[in-house]
């Protein structure tokens, strides 16, 4: 496993481990079709979070969030479609969430949890 996908790989598990602790329920994790892959797709009460993870380890390239728009986000929400037709009965409420994970040198890994963010 080559290096970024490692840190790809710690950035979902710390991500994951935030929503547990909001009370949320891991529903999936790295669910793949033909057509991507949605890093976590949790509950939340009646809230289906469909979730975005972007792992940074500096602020050179700009906030996660930033990186999901246009077709980044018209893709997720596409493939959301794709996982709620193989899942029938989801909640009424469906979100699109990204959760920035920043482990810097220096200090605590710091997590911002960006809901409804598209």
């Amino acid at each position: 496993m080559r290096v970024s996908e490692r840190f790809g790989r710690f950035g979902e598990d710390v991500a994951a481990e935030h929503l547990c602790a909001e009370g949320a329920e891991i529903l999936a994790r790295n669910w793949r079709c033909r057509e991507g892959e949605i890093d976590i797709v949790a509950r939340h009460g009646d809230i289906l979070v469909f979730c975005e993870v972007k792992a940074r380890s500096g602020s050179g390239y700009g906030s996660g969030a930033a990186a999901v728009v246009g077709r980044k986000a018209a893709r997720i929400r596409r493939l959301a479609v794709r996982w709620l037709a193989e899942h029938p009965h989801p909640p009424a409420v469906v979100r699109f969430d990204v959760l920035e994970v920043y482990r810097e040198q220096q200090g605590p890994v710091r997590v911002e949890h960006r809901r409804g963010a598209f």
